[in-house]
């Protein structure tokens, strides 16, 4: 045995020698490259041939395409030498029938996590109330409407009826009413009554009015506590208990406390409901995002996620539609939410993520379900390829909340990321109270932002491919919070006038030329924050691509439900700092948060081409190999380097391949004396 390993060394060595020899001639020989190297005064300390690639970066002063080229080609290709899951997924196949179906999965849920998310826009709906004063027709039914609030409701100085008062009944004849008048108010007390409104909502039906106005406020306040509550127990769920059954969780909450919310009774029921489908929303939105990170490769998974996005876009145009078609409330919980049920069928459909799998020692379980997608799209795994597939050590990896405190590469991103979500919830709620402080009808509000998001998220796909994650985040997030600055910083663009039968008349000193103007720069505003929206949707786009990556798998579901509360902390400031009435406090946090956000995100690693990790020792290991600027710390380079830098790279994947051959050998001859134990290759 020792003797045929011996030769097997020598044979293996001898390739790889002739391997080199072949290589060298198509880029200068080995000797040569050293030759350059001294005239050229490079100075190089060892490294293993891994941190080595990843090392390597293209000096400012070089602007060689090919050079570029070849670096980001070998990084992939180191990658994937690096990551077995990518290696088995090349064979299953990148992108096939199985992942085009699991993308196609998440297509309905992400349109009812945009309508269950923004269906409270369409609840609360402007309603004149008037006191319920129907006392009266037990004097004299005949009493027309127009005859009836006439006699028994106060006017305002303006001529219109008070809203919120009523004559106190008295015991008279109609005659006498109509005589003496009435004269002494109270509020209203048998309820209210809607003779303007023609659809039913949450403000007539629960009497929202008169002092109740700021039940709204409660029902904003209470989902935005779900979600932070949602975002901190989910993730760790998704991450103790599967991908898979946490999805089917969501699902099942927005079956029963979305759809379900029709047939509630009281407001304190609504309250209740929402505040559970909040928690389901981000359950699904957190374990989705997982899946499919943990399922596709490269530019796929990327291009998965944002077509997820583009469809929770088109469910923000499909609840506006059928909140304009539908009258009533309830109709519109009950059409809307009806899709949720053909998701039972995931329970059969949805498969569970192998990384996952794999990581909590099942190992049986993994291999199946990477063989049955290879199945669904026509392919078979060697078993060669499949016997690779092991735990990353001895035991099963386990992972807690407390490593985003004791790790210090798992503490950097989620207070980074944090940050940068905090951004975007604060200013993207910043602009939409704005624009409703504009007047503008409020299905327009949500058409024209849904329709802008959509090329707005496709435009992530190029824009990924040309800037990488990291820099794609940093621009999209400076467009987004410039815009919000400016609208905070400029004036409303608001008319001089008095208020007059609900309509603003301008005052007659108010040139018309002034008038003009104001109406320009409110037009300019809504502009402004249409394209902060714009801005903001791709930057959250990116962002849920780029944090999935940079986390990793035993805590991935985990750190994105923690950097979610950020989200839902700027959306409460947000909420908080507008009603202070404050012209400084919104463009100061709004400055700072952008600042820190930028900052804080330019000090994180690019994950592009690089492989998933998924345990912390890889994870921490990974974030040390592709820290930024270690070439020209560690080369120092002059004239003519492009060649030098090529074979330099050239020849660090010969010593790595030496390596990995060598490396191969041994497992091989190890495997062959274990192949007699070794009966099933799916057994764990």
């Amino acid at each position: 045995m020792v003797v045929r390993c011996g030769r097997e060394l020598a044979g293996a060595c001898s390739a790889m020698r002739s391997l080199g020899k072949d290589q060298a001639a198509l880029t200068g020989s080995v000797s040569s490259q050293l030759a350059t190297e001294n005239n050229c005064k490079v100075k190089q300390r060892y490294h293993h041939p891994s941190e080595t690639l990843n090392q390597l970066e293209v000096p400012e002063h070089i602007h060689s395409p090919s050079l570029e080229m070849l670096l980001r080609r070998l990084r992939a290709m180191e990658a994937q030498q690096d990551d077995k899951f990518a290696s088995i997924l090349d064979v299953v196949g990148k992108f096939g029938t199985f992942q085009r179906r699991l993308v196609a999965l998440t297509f309905i849920p992400n349109i009812l996590l945009a309508f269950f998310m923004f269906a409270d826009i369409f609840m609360f709906t402007a309603q004149k109330p008037y006191c319920n004063t129907s006392w009266i027709l037990a004097i004299d039914p005949n009493l027309s409407e127009a005859e009836q609030l006439n006699l028994t409701l106060p006017r305002e100085p303006n001529g219109s009826f008070q809203t919120c008062l009523m004559y106190l009944p008295v015991a008279w004849d109609l005659d006498s009413i109509i005589q003496f008048g009435l004269n002494y108010t109270v509020s209203c007390q048998d309820g209210w009554i809607y003779p303007e409104t023609k659809k039913r909502s949450l403000v007539n039906e629960f009497d929202l009015v008169c002092g109740k106005e700021s039940n709204m406020e409660g029902v904003q306040t209470m989902f935005l506590a779900g979600l932070l509550i949602g975002s901190l127990i989910f993730g760790f769920v998704s991450d103790k208990l599967g991908r898979y059954p946490t999805i089917l969780m969501s699902l099942l909450g927005l079956i029963i406390f979305g759809f379900g919310a029709a047939f509630v009774n009281t407001f304190h029921q609504y309250l209740f409901f929402r505040f559970v489908v909040s928690q389901a929303l981000v359950c699904y939105a957190i374990s989705s995002v997982c899946l499919a990170t943990e399922w596709l490769v490269g530019q796929h998974r990327a291009h998965a996620i944002i077509l997820e996005h583009c469809f929770f876009s088109m469910g923000v145009m499909f609840l506006t539609g059928l909140a304009y078609i539908l009258p009533h409330w309830r109709l519109l919980f009950l059409v809307g939410g009806a899709p949720v049920f053909p998701l039972i069928s995931y329970i059969w459909m949805l498969p569970e993520s192998p990384r996952w799998l794999m990581l909590k020692g099942k190992l049986g379980a993994a291999k199946r379900v990477l063989c049955y997608a290879a199945s669904v799209n026509e392919k078979t795994i060697p078993l060669s390829l499949l016997d690779k597939l092991q735990l990353p050590g001895k035991k099963v990896t386990k992972a807690s909340v407390l490593d985003f405190y004791n790790n210090r590469h798992l503490r950097k991103v989620t207070l980074v990321m944090g940050c940068v979500w905090f951004t975007v919830g604060y200013s993207y709620f910043t602009m939409s109270l704005k624009l409703k402080d504009f007047g503008v009808n409020i299905n327009l509000t949500q058409v024209v932002p849904g329709l802008m998001e959509v090329p707005a998220r496709l435009c992530c796909i190029f824009l990924l491919e040309l800037m990488g994650r990291k820099w794609s985040l940093i621009l999209t997030l400076f467009q987004g919070s410039l815009m919000c600055l400016l609208i905070l910083i400029l004036p409303p663009g608001e008319m001089e006038g008095e208020q007059m039968g609900g309509s603003l008349v301008p005052h007659p000193r108010l040139r018309w030329a002034e008038h003009y103007l104001a109406i320009e720069l409110k037009s300019m505003m809504v502009l402004m924050i249409v394209l902060g929206e714009f801005s903001l949707a791709a930057s959250a786009s990116v962002f849920f691509i780029y944090t999935a990556e940079l986390l990793p798998t035993v805590l991935r579901a985990t750190g994105l439900g923690l950097v979610s509360l950020a989200w839902a902390a700027g959306a409460i400031s947000s909420l908080v700092v507008i009603q202070q009435k404050l012209t400084f406090l919104p463009i100061f946090l709004c400055c700072i948060s952008a600042f820190l956000a930028l900052f804080l995100c330019s000090l994180l690693p690019e994950t592009q081409d690089q492989p998933l990790s998924d345990t912390l020792e890889h994870y921490s290991l990974q974030m040390r190999n592709v820290a930024e600027e270690l070439f020209t710390k560690e080369v120092v380079v002059d004239d003519g380097t492009d060649e030098v830098t090529k074979n330099t790279i050239l020849n660090s994947m010969i010593q790595k391949s030496d390596m990995d051959i060598l490396s191969n050998v041994s497992l091989q001859d190890a495997s062959l004396q274990g192949r007699g134990e070794e009966t099933d290759p799916l057994n764990n």
